[in-house]
């Protein structure tokens, strides 16, 4: 009956805050999927997630400044609003939330958002202010849509974790964790992967299938000993690539660890310009 009812509610699109209060007023149980756009599978599977177990889901989509150190990477940010509102039609989601930036940000009082020193490696530590900005703006949407559960990929781990430690502190929120989408290369699905070209599409898929079984030869190694710094020499000659860091790192604290259970292997790398991350 729940779904029969939901087939002939009509997606309402929010472009200012005083839209989105009284789309909320007195909804509880509220799914939230926070994106920046350029929607494609990985998203679309949070979306379904959430509209599975929510009274209402809601997707905001918004290019966020604030977690950008490199304002031409913000500039050439994918975007296609037109097909994204066009695959949240499709897949019947309750509300979409457009702000503007002056909605996140300028009539709002002021949040000094500091990492530990702890916090401070992988992606943290090539991009200053990154997580920062991340962490505001969820602190922000969070507090205007008072959701439930909070959807989010685990191919942004270490912002996963981030975001749950500070948002689980601070709200009612519960964040929900879900696996990464790949593609049949073994790619991670991200927005940016549009900004490769097909030979770097291709290399990109590689890459992954040769971490993916890596993984599965460091399960069965007893001494990983110098693995990881090997492996990073490897990937670096034979594919052609700058990479910022290969790490294996617990995955409750993101310490650095020489024991592969419980553990994830951290990349990120370049691939003409272009910064991709993964865990495997």
């Amino acid at each position: 009956m729940f779904y029969l009812l939901k087939c002939f509610i009509q997606m309402k699109t929010l472009s200012n805050n005083i839209d989105l209060n009284e789309a909320l007023f007195g909804v509880s149980n509220i799914g939230f999927v926070p994106t920046m756009g350029s929607l494609h599978d990985g998203h679309i599977s949070l979306i379904k997630k959430s509209l599975k177990i929510s009274n209402k889901t809601i997707v905001s989509i918004f290019v966020n400044p604030k977690q950008f150190n490199n304002k031409k990477d913000y500039k050439k940010y994918p975007r296609n609003i037109k097909n994204d509102l066009k695959i949240l039609k499709k897949l019947k989601v309750d509300l979409v939330y457009l702000p503007k930036i002056k909605d996140i940000y300028k009539y709002r009082n002021k949040i000094k958002i500091e990492l530990n020193k702890q916090d401070k490696i992988l992606c943290a530590k090539y991009r200053k202010g990154h997580f920062e900005g991340v962490i505001e703006v969820m602190t922000r949407l969070t507090e205007m849509i008072n959701p439930s559960k909070i959807f989010m990929g685990e191919k942004d781990f270490q912002q996963l974790l981030l975001v749950k430690r500070y948002v689980e502190k601070n709200f009612k929120s519960k964040i929900i964790s879900c696996k990464t989408i790949r593609g049949k290369n073994k790619l991670a699905l991200s927005s940016r992967n549009i900004l490769l070209n097909k030979n770097n599409l291709n290399k990109a898929g590689k890459i992954a299938k040769d971490l993916i079984i890596f993984k599965k030869k460091l399960l069965k190694k007893k001494n990983l000993k110098n693995s990881i710094f090997i492996k990073k020499k490897e990937l670096k000659k034979n594919y052609d690539i700058k990479i910022d860091y290969l790490e294996l790192r617990n995955i409750k604290n993101l310490k650095l660890t020489d024991k592969i259970k419980n553990a994830k292997i951290f990349i990120a790398y370049y691939i003409n310009k272009v910064r991709l991350i993964d865990n495997f």
